[in-house]
């Protein structure tokens, strides 16, 4: 009768793990497999009788062991379970996606959880590990964050000229401008308007106009450093800051840009547009009691190179 309850045990047992949709593992304490459930052969392929009383390191080389190990810690000395999500280590074991024709990533995002496994003694031996597939979670919370930043970097852009927009621009100014007023550092502006651009979309249309601005644009971008902040401030005219680079040492690169866009005129339906910028520099200064001065100084610049005759750099005095 005893042999008889053994029996169904083990039989109700075995149903239980090959039924439940987790992964269950038990290792004992020096991490070799004792149980091995239907998730983890199907997901595997590795059959119970393969890895039972053997290393699971030896089967997962994927695993690294010594995090592993500090993650099992408290779960055999202080009996408490230890959680880890997806988002701290994408899996444990390194199995195929469960849909591997519709699903967008080649392998299945895992949460696990370890047990303590007391035995009667209280002494814990063994520990369980429970393994859940939140693949189709994971992907949807990447796809939200893919979203989120996607819509970040709209909200920041302008969309004719992929430069920062006025809004976003001007808030890395004002950053700037504090970090000037902290500390002893130079800085500078250049802002630059088209010469005449209210002629080129009369003579030959707003679109032509637009491939114009997008000239410009693309320009500045290829003159312009990675730690340099690039913007359309609204309708032809561009800014451009640099920050730690002294007024003296921007001349040189803004006199590049005039040339560049003097020397490429934008062809638009098979007709050249010729077409010049004006510049105006402004260093960071001390007495400038917010960032709208700085601005403003550098706006006078350009509004001097507009009256001297154009296609030229004006450094404020």
């Amino acid at each position: 009768m005893h042999k008889d309850n053994s029996l169904a045990d083990m039989h109700w047992k075995h149903d239980l793990l090959g039924s439940i949709e987790v992964g269950i593992v038990v290792l004992d304490a020096d991490y070799n497999v004792q149980v091995w459930n239907q998730f983890m052969e199907n997901h595997s392929s590795i059959v119970p009788s393969q890895i039972k009383d053997k290393c699971l390191f030896d089967f997962f080389p994927e695993i690294d062991q010594n995090w592993f190990k500090v993650k099992a810690e408290p779960a055999f000395t202080l009996r408490t379970p230890v959680f880890v999500i997806w988002e701290q280590r994408p899996y444990l074991c390194k199995f195929g996606t469960s849909r591997p024709i519709t699903s967008q990533t080649e392998f299945m995002y895992q949460n696990i959880t370890i047990f303590p496994l007391a035995s009667l003694s209280g002494k814990v031996d063994q520990i369980c590990i429970v393994i859940y597939d939140v693949t189709d979670e994971a992907l949807n919370r990447t796809a939200i964050n893919s979203l989120n930043l996607e819509l970040q970097e709209l909200s920041r852009t302008d969309g004719l000229t992929g430069l920062y927009n006025r809004r976003y621009w001007e808030k890395q100014l004002v950053s700037e401008f504090k970090r000037n007023k902290r500390s002893v550092v130079q800085a500078s502006l250049i802002m630059l308007d088209i010469d005449h651009f209210k002629q080129v979309n009369d003579t030959y249309g707003h679109s032509a106009g637009d491939e114009v601005i997008r000239a410009v644009a693309a320009v500045m971008k290829k003159a312009s450093r990675e730690t340099d902040v690039c913007g359309r401030y609204g309708g032809e005219e561009f800014v451009l800051l640099l920050p730690d680079t002294p007024e003296g040492n921007v001349k040189f690169l803004a006199d590049r840009i005039r040339r560049l866009i003097e020397k490429s005129p934008v062809v638009y339906e098979e007709q050249p547009i010729n077409f010049t910028v004006s510049i105006g520099i402004a260093g960071f200064r001390q007495d400038f009691d917010n960032h709208v001065k700085w601005i403003d100084c550098a706006d006078q610049a350009l509004y001097q190179a507009k009256t001297s005759g154009r296609n030229v750099v004006v450094v404020a005095e």
